[in-house]
C-alpha cells in the first residue's frame, strides 16, 4: 500500500486506514469476534491507521482496537486516532483543561495505552476553534506525555480553516467524497501549505457510493441511516454526506459508468480520494474481514485519469453541489 506522512505527526501511514465507528455503534451490531476479524483482515492486508473515538459505543470502539493492539508484535508501526468531546452536551465551556484530561485518562485506559498517538477535537461548537486557552490546554498535555499530537474533527470547511491556521494542529479530519466536493476549493490547498494532515473521513457517503443501495433498500433502527437522515441526532452531514438519498442516488447511477473495470465501486471512489495528494489518509469503515481487505486494496491502485477526475466534477456540479449545505 502505498504511504503517506500524517501531518505534523511525522508519523507514516498507509493511504487507506481504518474507521473504527462501526465497531463501536450507529450501523447496527458487530459482535466481538467479528470487530476483532475486521481488525486483523485491515492490518495483513496494509493499513497501519485506525480512527475511533471515545464516544463509539461509549467506548466499545476504544476498548476492541485496545484489545487488537494487544495481540500485535512491538513495533508494530499502527497510529491509532481517537477523539474526545462527545460525550457531554455540545458548549464550548466544556472544552477545557480538566475535562480534556479527564476523557483523554478513559481513551488511555480503553486503548491500554500510556501514550494516544493522536487525540482530535470530535467535531466541538464552532468558537472552540478560536479559543486560545483550548489550544494551550492541548499543548500541555502534549507536554505532559498524554499524547503525541493532536488535531480536530471538523463539520464545516470554516473550522477546518481556522484549525489549519492553528501551529499546534497535526491533522484536520473532513468530509470529503465524490458527492462532497467543497474541501477542494480552499481546505486541502491550506492544509497543503501548511504541512498539516487530511484525515478524509464519511469517504463512501455512509455506503451510497459503493453502489449497493437503491429507493427499495431499508436500514435498522438502530442504524444511523435510519434515524439521522435530516439531522436529528447528529450533524446531517454525518449521514449520506448531507445529501438528500434520492440525489445520491442518482448521483451514483452517473458516477457508475465512469468506474475502471478492474476497480469495485467502492474501491473507485476511494481510489478518487487517494488521487488528492494532500489527503494524508482516508478512513472507510467495514463491519467484516472482507470489506476491510477490499477497502485496503485500493491503496495499491493506479491514479484516475484526469478524464475521470474531470466528469465527477461534472455529475457533482450538476446534480449535487445545489443540495449540501453551503457551510460544508
Amino acid at each position: 500500500m502505498q504511504e503517506r506522512i500524517l501531518g505534523r505527526t511525522g508519523a507514516p501511514v498507509g493511504v487507506v486506514g481504518l474507521g473504527a465507528w462501526q465497531l463501536g455503534a450507529d450501523w447496527g451490531e458487530v459482535d466481538e469476534e467479528q470487530a476483532l476479524a475486521t481488525l486483523t483482515a485491515a492490518h495483513e492486508a496494509g493499513v497501519t491507521f485506525i480512527d475511533t473515538a471515545d464516544v463509539y459505543g461509549d467506548g466499545r470502539s476504544e476498548r476492541l482496537v485496545g484489545q487488537f493492539l494487544r495481540g500485535l508484535p512491538a513495533g508494530h508501526g499502527v497510529t491509532v486516532a481517537t477523539k474526545m468531546g462527545r460525550r457531554v452536551p455540545q458548549e464550548a465551556s466544556r472544552y477545557n483543561l480538566d475535562n480534556f484530561r479527564a476523557w483523554n485518562d478513559r481513551s488511555r485506559e480503553n486503548l491500554g495505552v500510556d501514550t494516544l498517538d493522536l487525540v482530535q477535537l470530535h467535531c466541538p461548537p464552532s468558537e472552540v476553534y478560536s479559543t486560545d486557552e483550548v489550544f494551550d490546554a492541548l499543548d500541555l498535555m502534549v507536554a505532559e506525555g498524554r499524547m503525541k499530537a493532536y488535531g480536530v474533527s471538523v463539520e464545516t470547511t470554516a473550522e477546518a480553516l481556522t484549525a489549519i491556521a492553528r501551529p499546534g494542529v497535526a491533522t484536520v479530519q473532513i468530509i470529503f467524497n465524490m458527492l462532497r466536493l467543497k474541501p477542494l476549493d480552499d481546505v486541502l490547498p491550506a492544509a497543503e501549505k501548511m504541512g498539516v494532515g487530511i484525515i478524509a473521513r464519511v469517504p463512501l457517503a455512509s455506503g451510497l457510493l459503493s453502489g449497493r443501495y437503491d429507493e427499495h433498500t431499508t436500514f435498522g433502527a438502530d442504524d444511523h441511516r435510519t434515524y439521522n437522515r435530516h439531522g436529528e441526532a447528529f450533524d446531517q452531514g454525518e449521514t449520506f454526506s448531507g445529501v438528500d438519498y434520492g440525489t445520491g442516488l442518482a448521483a451514483v447511477r452517473r458516477l457508475a459508468p465512469l468506474k475502471p473495470e478492474h476497480l469495485t465501486m467502492t474501491q473507485f471512489a476511494l481510489r478518487w480520494i487517494i488521487d488528492h495528494p494532500a489527503v494524508s489518509v482516508v478512513i472507510p469503515g467495514a463491519r467484516n474481514a472482507g470489506q476491510a481487505r477490499a477497502n485496503a486494496a485500493a491503496g495499491a491502485a493506479e491514479p484516475l485519469p484526469a478524464a475521470i477526475h474531470d466528469a465527477v466534477r461534472a455529475v457533482y456540479d450538476e446534480l449535487v453541489r445545489a443540495s449540501v449545505h453551503s457551510r460544508w
